[in-house]
């Protein structure tokens, strides 16, 4: 593997705002005036402490109605899976596999992929940084997809109806699920991505 050295290593600093690379020595941006900072030494703690709170949110997300349908004066109460399901046998199978995919599928990959980041970069470490790296791009990327699900439901109350005495409302799950998805993106923004080439072995750093 190639050396790798980081700006902290030349006396460089990268701006976190704007990505100007300055002194180690600068307090502030030269060019927009941020705090510089080479390292976020509550990174660990604040990561944990969202992720967390996304897990929290998360759980009830899951086991309260997420979609309360009306039909023939009569309503009955689904959960995410059981959303899922509704909508199959309704025949809207593309909004079942965009609902499982954005409610169960990505939750679960963002909370494992955080999760594992955070417990390598408490120590050293001789994973690939490139792939780790890789990894966290991919959360960030996710991230602004995140609140799909909710978007869906969103629709779904708006324009679906079954027939003239049917209707959709979503149910409390669908609160739960959109703190859920702010705290973990909170905690992949919290995430210092430098720790990741900060923990690596020196035999690997170097090798």
């Amino acid at each position: 593997m190639d050396t790798v050295i980081s700006a902290r290593d030349v006396g460089r600093v990268i701006c976190q705002t704007c990505g100007n690379v300055a002194l180690i020595s600068e307090v502030r941006c030269p060019r927009c005036a941020h705090r510089l900072s080479s390292r976020d030494t509550l990174s660990e703690q604040k990561v944990w402490a969202w992720l967390i709170a996304g897990l929290i949110a998360y759980l009830p997300a899951n086991t309260y109605p997420m979609l309360l349908t009306t039909q023939n004066f009569r309503t009955s109460e689904s959960t995410i899976i059981g959303g899922v399901i509704d909508l199959f046998e309704h025949g809207s199978y593309a909004v079942a596999i965009i609902v499982f995919v954005a409610s169960i599928l990505i939750p679960v990959g963002k909370f494992v992929v955080i999760g594992y980041l955070a417990i390598l970069t408490r120590k050293r470490h001789r994973t690939d940084p490139h792939r780790l790296l890789r990894y966290y791009e991919v959360v960030e990327f996710i991230g602004r997809w995140s609140m799909i699900d909710v978007f869906v439901v969103a629709i779904l109350t708006a324009l679906v109806q079954f027939d003239v005495l049917a209707s959709i409302n979503p149910g409390i799950a669908a609160v739960c699920f959109a703190l859920s998805v702010v705290f973990t993106m909170l905690a992949a923004q919290s995430f210092d991505s430098r720790q990741i080439w900060d923990r690596l072995e020196d035999g690997f750093r170097h090798g």
